[in-house]
């Protein structure tokens, strides 16, 4: 399952160093990643832009149809693919906790506000209703108001099926072999696509290389690439 942009910084892992992942209990939360690997500093590298970010409608925790672009348009954006009942611990749960350690960092950064968005997207419409994704959101979402993080769904599988196959997040149904039955489980790459405000995808992370540190120092390197633009 290939992911033409994970990329540059795939490179500079393999040479800076080895990443070690340790999974720490503190008030029944996982703590972040931690490793030996120093990223390079925020602006002293460029981010190429890979694809556009896939438009499509979504549902907010309200119910409301919406589409994706309102919640990624202008500012930039982390983007993850999840469903509130994944038991993976190297799946959804640890998207949500880097997305947690980098949304804490930013919230201390004036300049990040109104210029930085967090979105969790539901590939189980089903399950994760609006009422059930909203409540999943308010659990997670404690990491400072300053920025928005946004848990949406879809109206149904149909509607999702185009924004998954337009970013190249692949996700199956695992079924019991003998009946052939649904598990309510899903087996995916984990992705995380960091956007823009241009709409446009400038990075792909999988698991090897979700570091905090890493996508903290792009999202601030997108920030300052804006500024200069803006001059």
């Amino acid at each position: 399952m290939g992911c033409r942009a994970v990329s540059g910084h795939a490179r500079l892992l393999a040479r800076g160093g080895r990443l070690l992942l340790g999974w720490l209990a503190a008030s029944a939360a996982l703590a972040a990643p931690v490793m030996d690997f120093v990223p390079p500093p925020a602006g002293s590298y460029k981010l190429e832009r890979i694809q556009p970010a896939t438009e499509g409608a979504v549902l907010d925790a309200e119910g409301k149809r919406r589409s994706l672009s309102e919640f990624t348009d202008g500012r930039v954006t982390l983007l993850a693919f999840m469903y509130a009942s994944c038991p993976d611990p190297d799946g959804c749960p640890f998207a949500l906790t880097v997305m947690h350690a980098v949304k804490t960092k930013l919230e201390k950064r004036p300049e990040a506000r109104g210029r930085v968005g967090f979105v969790s997207l539901s590939f189980d419409p089903e399950r994760d209703t609006p009422q059930v994704i909203g409540l999943y959101g308010r659990e997670h979402n404690r990491a400072g108001k300053h920025l928005p993080w946004d848990f949406l769904t879809t109206r149904s599988r149909r509607e999702l099926l185009p924004i998954l196959n337009g970013f190249g997040q692949d996700v199956g149904e695992d079924v019991d072999r003998a009946t052939g039955k649904p598990l309510g489980t899903y087996s995916h790459v984990l992705k995380l696509f960091l956007i823009d405000r241009h709409g446009a995808v400038r990075e792909i992370y999988t698991t090897d290389y979700l570091l905090p540190a890493m996508v903290l120092n792009d999202i601030k390197t997108l920030l300052m690439e804006d500024e200069v633009k803006s001059k």
